[in-house]
């Protein structure tokens, strides 16, 4: 029989992952099932291809859910991260291996000890960041380790950006995948290693003043701490390193700007009740005047680029917000950062990638750096698509075909799993480059 691989989640990041998989599933006789929420959005990306069709479900639908997912040899989940553990739970019920692009999250974990007895393999952040970066970051770890080096400082940083050729607002981004999670970023606040010493960084914080770094052919970008750093410290097999720290990458002025945005309380989810008819202007006007922020938004308004950047996205503006985005300032902002941000149809996104590392070989301090970058095609074909999508489905491909064999909860840090992915994307002209002094 041809084995069957259930797709569920079709959107943005969805796409590259799916016309690779069609391609291949013709080559090898698999038949795919892509489903999505709104089944015009899965026929549209599923495009009447070969060996597979597209179906829509409501994932909340317990029956219909469990029905595929029984169905299928192998699951594929790109729905949003907390929705994953609906079907995290029908696949240890039928026994179908889980592949996902995101953060192994405390519902996942806890699942672990069942996979193991079960011989069942959940492998997630399999997309860019994380994903690409375990992958490279442990091919080049393992390398250094396995010729005695010691790795004393490790630094990684990503970020999904604007082509130099499309950047055309003061901002210096545009949205290239889930605007929510623009909006939620950092929100964590962050943890990291320096010197030797964990540091802790608040949300209100994360943005100030944030460091800079060169990236080869692309110029001075900047940084800012992601999330918990710690826990990639045993992962990755560097217990002892005195720095250790991973990042998002930004354009210097958008930290800037956004610094800002944080300031003035706009990415708060505290709900808002607003009679309904409220203009842009108003409901940010009222803001000011409610968290006494007038005095603070003059002092703000004095630097150029904050300046630029307010009048850009149009909080001055008299169009009125749909009811159904005025729910809080988060969900206002986003409203208004999908319209500004936009891609325009021609556009190129971009991701770049860059680990710093330093190792001591024969009381001989090496550093060495290896760097990505991709740009997208078009406002479909993104970077962001392309590079979130591939690794995902070409881990589907490497299961299917007897490459990676392993068993229980996994991220791609094993070499079972990161050297035929590694090897694919060379092969798709997705390569780094190395440098070392």
């Amino acid at each position: 029989m041809q084995p069957q691989i259930l797709i569920i989640g079709a959107g943005k990041s969805a796409t590259v992952l799916i016309q690779y998989l069609q391609q291949k599933a013709v080559e090898n006789n698999w038949y795919i099932i892509l489903a999505d929420g709104d089944v015009q959005v899965a026929e549209q990306k599923w495009n009447q291809a070969k060996n597979g069709h597209a179906i829509g479900f409501d994932i909340e639908n317990d029956e219909l859910r469990a029905q595929y997912i029984q169905a299928a040899d192998m699951v594929v989940s790109m729905l949003p991260a907390f929705l994953h553990i609906k079907v995290a739970k029908d696949c240890i019920s039928f026994s179908k291996p889980l592949f996902t692009a995101s953060y192994v999250d405390d519902h996942m974990k806890a699942l672990a000890p069942i996979l193991q007895e079960k011989n069942l393999l959940f492998l997630c952040e399999m997309g860019l960041d994380p994903g690409i970066d375990h992958m490279s970051a442990m091919e080049l770890i393992h390398r250094i380790q396995n010729k005695g080096g010691v790795i004393t400082q490790f630094k990684s940083h990503c970020g999904g950006l604007i082509a130099p050729e499309s950047d055309t607002n003061p901002w210096h981004y545009k949205i290239s995948w889930n605007p929510r999670n623009i909006i939620l970023a950092g929100k964590a606040g962050a943890v990291y290693l320096e010197n030797g010493s964990i540091h802790k960084q608040s949300y209100p914080t994360l943005f100030h003043a944030t460091p800079l770094v060169n990236i080869p052919s692309i110029g001075p970008l900047t940084y800012y701490p992601n999330r918990d750093s710690l826990s990639y410290i045993s992962i990755y097999d560097l217990n002892g390193v005195k720095d250790f720290v991973r990042t998002t990458l930004r354009h210097p002025d958008f930290c800037v700007g956004w610094d800002t945005i944080v300031q003035l309380g706009l990415t708060s989810e505290t709900q808002l009740h607003l009679n309904g008819n409220e203009t842009i202007q108003d409901w940010f006007r009222q803001h000011l005047v409610k968290e006494n922020f007038e005095s603070l938004y003059a002092t703000l308004m004095q630097n150029e680029t904050i300046r630029n950047q307010f009048n850009y996205l149009g909080f001055d503006e008299t169009k009125p917000i749909p009811t159904v985005h005025n729910s809080s300032n988060a969900s206002i902002l986003q409203w208004l950062l999908e319209q500004k941000w936009k891609l325009s149809p021609t556009d190129k996104d971009m991701v770049v990638m860059l680990h710093e590392i330093t190792y001591e070989l024969n009381n001989v301090i090496h550093e060495v750096n290896s760097s990505l970058v991709l740009k997208g095609k078009n406002a479909v074909e993104t970077a962001m698509a392309t590079s979130v999508g591939l690794p995902l489905a070409m881990g589907v491909c490497a299961y299917l075909k007897g490459e990676i064999n392993l068993t229980g909860l996994h991220i791609p840090t094993h070499p079972n799993i990161y050297k035929p992915i590694l090897k694919a994307l060379a092969n798709e002209g997705i390569e780094f480059v190395e440098s070392e002094k």
